[in-house]
């Protein structure tokens, strides 16, 4: 570790240069005039397949203007510590990669972007593609350009058990789920007696409780994008990648890979994957399971990765994986919201999946056959919209096979998780499976500060958790699954009280209407587990409110938001959108909506004024673990080692 610890000295050397291009940076993780990626202190699973990017920069203009010209003769080695470095075609036995050039432009600071004064800086470059480190051990990489400039990365293969302990993994990420959100939902739907609660969510029985930080390889607050990259492969990323190092070239499907959790398992082990959510199914945390793209916005290359793997390159041979449930019919059906204009239920048919497009034909598909499910166009419908409130499933024209009726079929993720298993089991009882299965909506739905919908999701996952486990009992499995339940970044969510929504809505002035707010005593206690005539009923062991709509609802917020008004009662009518943009005035200037929460008080917004919902929070997120290996996941640690964890599990490291 001694070179670990280094190089980890040399990498603060560079803390002051970063901190005068805070807000923007030349290239994330590239400090000097030389970027390797993987950069330094990255961490790899022996045999773990990644490519290497090279970049010599010269800025033309700028504080950091060097003269304009790259170095073309840059070099690279890489050696294990101990042993003499050597030239990297022949250190990994690959031919030369041939060099690249290209131009980027960014901005210094906010006075830079505001005078439209953009640095230029030519860029020479190389890439090595598909290599892996197999012996565990710390690895050096240095590239030397301009006349002995160094940049020197320290690269650590873990020394991981090979023995394989666990058969299956079941991986649920609640999508920016925090521990504040946990606390709250299980308020709202657990009974308590001088506070005591008579029952407890899923999550909260699990043997082991740990705790991850999300950060970013070159930001402190993440996205969805990045933070599903470090679950599923053990490598920091830039905000909207996937899979991937984030290079400075235009294309956003050459930047350097890193493979997947899925693709390894499937390489390795040939078991099965199983890819379940409620968003459209090509949003970032499903796509990061086998996308490879700097931008998150790809859909198209998303959902051909699905199905065809990485066609650009030589990667991982990957045929699909054996489940893929959720929405985003946009990217399937035929014409300009597909990739090349392709029929993708026809390219999934031909590979011998069935098409599935509700929930009936759902339960009714057979086990032993790949499965593809795609419910409605764009997310898929919320569980309060489902169960409390289903007349906001009508005219939405959402229908999956492109007849723009609407999808009033759709399953939920319990139903969706335990089809996935049943699947799965079926196909692959001998070598096992991964399956990773998202409660989306926790997050969009906080994005919106549409907190009863967000806390619905989420509860919805914990009813999905409890049926897991009884199904895996039930197959003979539960004892050879590791199962763990985890966010891939937070929100800046909590409650503070309650608030008398009557009186709030009865006063004329929005000072007065906050008289309505009570804190420390006046919180009283949760009215949403009230038994009355008009309460909702649920099956023995399913926890959800009694009633969506008390008198004395929660004071609950979150601490960065657009200018919104307040009314603190569910949004009956459908998800809810807080600020829009008015007529007259700059596309990306947004005001409070004139249609959202009218009893409610104008509350000015914290975020910049083209924000329209709220954003990402730095709090560590929980990690819950049981099942083989769940002593790993204890303690307080980075979200990479989610990864390590798991493949360490399931015995992947060569």
């Amino acid at each position: 570790m001694a070179a670990h610890k280094l190089l980890l000295a040399v990498a603060l050397v560079f803390l002051g240069r970063l901190a005068s291009s805070q807000t923007f940076q030349r290239l994330g993780a590239c400090p000097t005039f030389g970027c390797v990626f993987p950069p330094n202190l990255t961490d790899f699973l022996a045999g773990q397949y990644f490519d290497i990017r090279l970049e010599v920069h010269a800025p033309v203009n700028g504080s950091e203007a060097n003269g304009g010209v790259p170095d073309p003769n840059f070099t690279f080695t890489v050696g294990k510590v101990g042993a003499t470095a050597q030239n990297a075609s022949v250190f990994f036995n690959v031919p030369e990669p041939k060099l690249e050039t290209w131009n980027f432009t960014w901005n210094e600071d906010l006075y830079a972007r505001d005078t439209k004064k953009p640095t230029v800086v030519r860029v020479t470059s190389k890439a090595y593609r598909r290599v892996s480190l197999c012996d565990p051990g710390e690895y050096i990489a240095s590239l030397t350009y301009y006349n002995g400039n160094k940049t020197t990365a320290s690269w650590l293969v873990r020394d991981l058990s090979k023995i394989r302990k666990a058969k299956n993994v079941v991986l649920f990420i609640g999508d920016g789920m925090t521990t504040n959100m946990i606390t709250a939902a299980r308020l709202i739907a657990h009974k308590s007696v001088n506070g005591r609660y008579l029952t407890k969510m899923a999550m909260d029985k699990f043997p082991i409780l740990g705790h991850q930080m999300t950060h970013s390889l070159d930001s402190f607050i993440t996205d969805s994008a990045n933070s599903a990259t470090a679950l599923y492969t053990g490598h920091k990323s830039t905000v909207n990648a996937l899979g991937v190092y984030a290079d400075s070239s235009k294309d956003p499907f050459d930047d350097p890979k890193v493979e997947t959790i899925a693709e390894i398992f499937w390489r390795r082990i040939a078991g099965g994957v199983g890819i379940v959510s409620t968003a459209f199914i090509a949003d970032a945390t499903p796509a990061a399971l086998t996308a490879h793209t700097r931008d998150r916005g790809q859909y198209g290359h998303v959902v051909d990765t699905y199905i065809h793997g990485i066609t650009n390159y030589t990667w991982t041979n990957w045929t699909g994986p054996d489940v893929l449930f959720g929405g985003g019919a946009e990217q399937f059906i035929p014409g300009s919201g597909s990739y090349q204009g392709k029929d993708y239920y026809k390219e999934f048919a031909n590979a011998g999946y069935s098409v599935l497009w509700n929930n009936t034909a759902m339960q009714k598909a057979a086990n032993n056959t790949k499965a593809l499910g795609i419910f409605c166009v764009s997310n898929m419908a919320k569980w309060l919209d489902r169960n409390v409130y289903p007349q906001n499933l009508k005219y939405q024209s959402n229908s999956p096979d492109g007849k723009k009726t609407d999808a009033t079929d759709q399953p939920g993720l319990r139903e969706m998780t335990l089809k996935a298993i049943d699947i799965l089991n079926a196909r692959h009882a001998k070598e096992g499976w991964f399956m990773m299965s998202e409660a989306a909506s926790i997050d969009k739905q906080m994005h919106t500060l549409d907190y009863d919908r967000a806390l619905g999701e989420l509860l919805e996952l914990d009813d999905t958790i409890t049926a897991t486990i009884a199904k895996l009992k039930a197959l003979g499995v539960l004892n050879d699954t590791l199962i763990i339940v985890t966010a891939d970044h937070g929100h800046g969510f909590d409650v503070m009280g309650s608030v008398d929504t009557k009186y709030l809505n009865d006063q004329k002035a929005d000072r007065r209407k906050r008289e309505a707010i009570g804190t420390y005593q006046n919180s009283g206690l949760s009215q949403y587990t009230v038994d009355t005539n008009s309460s909702l009923r649920y099956s023995q062991g399913v926890h959800f409110p009694a009633n969506w709509d008390p008198r004395y609802s929660l004071f609950s917020g979150v601490a960065a938001f657009p200018d919104h008004r307040e009314n603190y009662q569910v949004h009956k009518d459908g998800p809810r959108l807080p600020a829009v943009n008015m007529t007259g005035f700059p596309a990306d200037d947004f005001y409070v909506s004139y249609k959202d929460a009218v009893t409610g008080f104008i509350v000015n917004g914290t975020l910049p004024v083209e924000a329209d919902q709220g954003v990402h929070s730095l709090t560590d997120v929980p990690v819950f673990a049981m099942g083989p290996c769940q002593e790993l996941f204890g303690g307080v640690y980075n979200s990479i080692d989610i990864f390590f964890n798991m493949a360490e599990c399931l015995g992947l490291s060569m």
